[in-house]
């Protein structure tokens, strides 16, 4: 979640309300640019599944503000993540799916340590407002849509 939004107890642009432990507490959610359009245009390319190490009490409304236009078929949270050393590891096996044809976009590479060769690096986002990152991977991604096995178009992609 934190590659396409910022969360925070101080006032960016869109609030709702949690329980947190007996509290209720606000938490401020800011989009990152371009993240409506990237999103859109990923629902075309792909089935797209939300997978986050973040709780669901949490991620699930900050999902619902952020998918205004029903991309994420699935949603998956920390529960299904896998508890490897000290981290939270999204298990891309447990997709069900083809891995051959199953990418994972995230800004930490120990979230996808048992799938490094699906991976899409994203650089973090903290509250740049002119950040650019999501419309410099639309071109990756389309080419990547076209692709019959994920692994050898991405090793095309990363090497040198």
């Amino acid at each position: 979640m934190d590659s396409l939004v910022l969360t925070s107890l101080c006032p960016p642009t869109v609030a709702f309300s949690i329980i947190q432990n007996i509290s209720l507490v606000k938490v401020y959610v800011l989009k990152r640019p371009h993240v409506d359009q990237f999103l859109q245009r990923m629902g075309e390319l792909f089935e797209c599944v939300l997978f986050t190490a973040s709780l669901a009490k949490y991620a699930d409304p900050v999902t619902d503000l952020l998918d205004q236009c029903g991309v994420f078929g699935t949603r998956l949270f920390r529960e299904s993540c896998v508890f490897h050393q000290g981290c939270y590891v999204k298990d891309l096996s447990r997709l069900g799916r083809q891995l051959n044809k199953t990418l994972i976009l995230d800004n930490s590479p120990a979230s996808y340590i048992f799938h490094p060769e699906n991976a899409v690096p994203v650089v973090s986002w903290f509250d740049d407002l002119e950040d650019t990152e999501l419309l410099s991977l639309l071109p990756v991604f389309e080419e990547l849509s076209e692709a019959d096995d994920v692994y050898a178009k991405l090793q095309q992609l990363r090497a040198p």
